[in-house]
């Protein structure tokens, strides 16, 4: 019996590192990420879209002009909404796509989803996993990985949901305070007591 489950994190918690994990285990990943770029690749509708909602300085040399559009929706609550209505339709098409190939091929499936709680998503699979570590361990890891400062790394860290309110809602916690090696070990726990 394949499974279908939600991985998510906040920033700096290691989600993408603990996703290549799971690939080597034979999971088949879909990332949300990658499905939001493709959303808005060369020649695709989500770009013409794009386009006309926020003009021509939208593209830049037929890509969108993500500096732009990000400045735009950083300010403007309404301009952020319509972005949304463009890009995530799109986005969840890509992925259940995806996640039906991953399903049909007989793999156990992970959704790779930054936003998975923020978005209401945890009914579209079958379990969240949560890959945490303390709001100190994000902290030094972003200001190592991004050369910010206290106050830079605090700022991002409080822009999202809180990793202890996430933790609350996940059916299962990855433990990533540790090293590479010890996240490995949490993981490959998780899938044998799952007998995944």
């Amino acid at each position: 019996m394949t499974s279908v489950i939600g991985l998510t994190g906040g920033i700096a918690t290691g989600k993408s590192t603990a996703s290549n994990i799971l690939k080597e285990h034979g999971f088949y990943i879909v990332d949300a990420d990658i499905a939001s770029r493709k959303a808005v690749e060369k020649g695709s509708t989500g770009l013409k879209q794009v386009q006309e909602v926020f003009g021509d300085q939208a593209i830049i040399d037929g890509e969108m002009n993500r500096q732009y559009v990000g400045s735009v929706v950083f300010k403007d609550e309404a301009m952020r909404l319509k972005l949304n209505n463009i890009i995530h339709p799109i986005v969840r098409d890509i992925m259940d796509a995806e996640k039906k190939f991953g399903l049909e091929k007989g793999k156990n499936v992970i959704m790779d989803i930054p936003l998975l709680f923020e978005n209401k998503l945890q009914d579209t699979v079958d379990e969240t996993w949560l890959v945490y570590t303390t709001e100190e361990t994000q902290i030094s890891r972003l200001k190592q990985r991004n050369q910010l400062s206290d106050d830079e790394a605090t700022s991002r860290i409080q822009s999202q949901m809180p990793i202890e309110e996430k933790k609350q809602l996940a059916d299962e916690i990855i433990d990533n305070n540790g090293t590479l090696e010890e996240l490995a070990q949490n993981i490959e726990t998780l899938i044998e007591s799952k007998h995944l």
